[in-house]
């Protein structure tokens, strides 16, 4: 083409005359930084733990594997639900920033309801991790809506969805196995009973929650030694067992 000729005939000028040795080769923007805008923004994450596996209700499954974005200002944030939330900055700066606000944990549960999916080990900020905490509201259509920064490095995401418009979208019970639902309503009509405090009720939901995978495991095994010399025996009886149980939980 015309554009070809031309720039031949100048690089022909140029080493004529002596000009040659004047060139300088410089490197492709894209191979500086880990954060340039140039290189793909997957690429530029390094998260520091890996997500937890999907869980909670069912119907809200079906948003893993899913991305939705929010462009605010001069910032895009990314939701990935069941995996991880990012932010990058919109900047064509050598450095601007491409971090992780938070991997894929747990769910946060008041009063029988997922109340929050709270992403976790985000990226460093100063001497703690970055975290978002989701909080899932009813919508025609499935978006991002809103993030904010309540407190520094702690972020609040607002994701619309119509999978929970139904007034039972987010019990927790009903989502439970059969055996764990056995467990909930035996812990219920103890506590009803007189048999357990109100503290020994919460431990034990938090292990059906944990048992259910909803909550991130915070169980420390403990060896009773009167237990551990009567290993090879079974508890005498019933009501020895469930005394030591009503002692542990209330107990935590």
């Amino acid at each position: 083409t015309r554009t070809q000729l031309t720039r031949l005939y100048m690089l022909l000028y140029y080493i004529n005359h002596g000009f040659a040795g004047k060139m300088k080769i410089v490197e492709e923007p894209n191979t500086f930084g880990l954060n340039n805008p140039f290189l793909a923004q997957g690429s530029r994450l390094q998260p520091r733990v890996i997500s937890y596996p999907v869980s909670g209700p069912a119907h809200l499954h079906r948003l893993a594997g899913k991305c939705f974005s929010l462009t605010e200002s001069t910032y895009k944030y990314e939701f990935c639900p069941f995996h991880n939330v990012t932010q990058h900055e919109q900047s064509f700066r050598w450095n601007a920033y491409s971090g992780i606000l938070g991997i894929w944990q747990e769910w946060e549960i008041v009063n029988n309801t997922f109340t929050g999916m709270w992403m976790r080990d985000g990226d460093a900020c100063g001497t703690k991790s970055r975290e978002t905490k989701v909080i899932f509201v009813c919508s025609a259509n499935s978006k991002l809506a809103q993030v904010s920064e309540p407190s520094t490095c702690i972020y609040s995401l607002t994701f619309e969805t119509p999978l929970v418009c139904h007034p039972h979208s987010l019990l927790v019970y009903p989502t439970l196995s059969e055996r764990l639902q056995k467990e909930w309503d035996e812990a219920e009509q103890a506590r009803y009973d007189g048999y357990i405090t109100e503290q020994g009720y919460n431990n034990l939901l938090r292990d059906i929650f944990e048992d259910a995978g909803f909550l991130k495991s915070q169980k420390v095994k403990i060896k009773l030694p009167e237990v551990a010399a009567a290993s090879t025996d079974t508890h005498n009886s019933l009501q020895k067992c469930t005394e030591v149980c009503i002692f542990l939980y209330s107990s935590k």
